[in-house]
């Protein structure tokens, strides 16, 4: 099944991770999210509403990417302040939103809250999506857990979660990936940015520790759906 077979009903969302990092595509009813387009031909993204970058790293953002597909889709970027210098030329003004924790965008209907990041990165920002029929997302980049996280489980847990669960992530293990997972609360956790071991190891951890909150496992270039 490729993205644009990706047929999402009312309360639904699809996603695909097409790289070894954070590299994400979220279909919601009506519109088609890009995350961290890195290590992947352009052309396997046809139509896109926007697309969201949450550093400057080479594996979440390559300039020449992210110009190719806005050219050919005139979508929206939203973009971290670094990265989002480094698009100016790339990227048409009236589409180039910069995101610092805290700034708030609409894609129509489909709200995006850049939420905090633990990396070393210049600025790193991750996103909460709030979907058309109300389905959160949280896209966490290839982020560890850091203390604003509770914040998002006491005020707006999330339905579906992606937590970065190993290599080449910095510090990232199932542990860590399961830390998120008991911040956050969300009904589901979907670990990624990592060998098919350490989230096969994360889901083992969760069973034990947050059995209530269900675990899919993905696979790179399978699309997926919540719930």
């Amino acid at each position: 099944m490729s993205i644009e077979s990706m047929v999402p009903k009312k309360g639904e969302v699809w996603f695909l991770w097409f790289n070894r990092c954070s590299g994400l595509v979220l279909k919601t009813s009506s519109k088609t999210l890009v995350f961290d387009p890195a290590e992947v031909n352009p052309n396997f993204f046809k139509n896109v509403d926007a697309i969201l970058i949450t550093h400057e790293h080479y594996d979440h953002l390559e300039v020449p990417l992210v110009s190719d597909v806005h050219r050919r889709t005139a979508c929206k970027v939203i973009a971290d302040q670094t990265s989002a210098r480094k698009l100016r030329d790339a990227v048409a003004s009236d589409k180039l939103y910069e995101a610092r924790v805290g700034s708030e965008f609409k894609i129509d209907d489909i709200h995006v809250v850049a939420q905090g990041f633990k990396h070393p990165a210049v600025a790193p920002v991750s996103f909460l999506i709030t979907t058309e029929d109300g389905v959160r997302v949280y896209h966490t980049g290839d982020s560890l857990p850091f203390p604003e996280m509770k914040r998002i489980g006491e005020q707006t847990p999330p339905d579906v979660v992606f937590c970065t669960v190993g290599p080449p992530a910095p510090g990232a293990s199932p542990e860590t990936g399961v830390e998120i997972v008991k911040m956050v609360h969300p009904k589901m956790a979907v670990p990624y940015h990592a060998p098919a071991a350490d989230s096969r190891g994360f889901a083992d951890l969760l069973s034990r520790e947050a059995p209530k909150v269900r675990c899919m496992v993905i696979e790179q270039g399978k699309p997926f759906k919540y719930p």
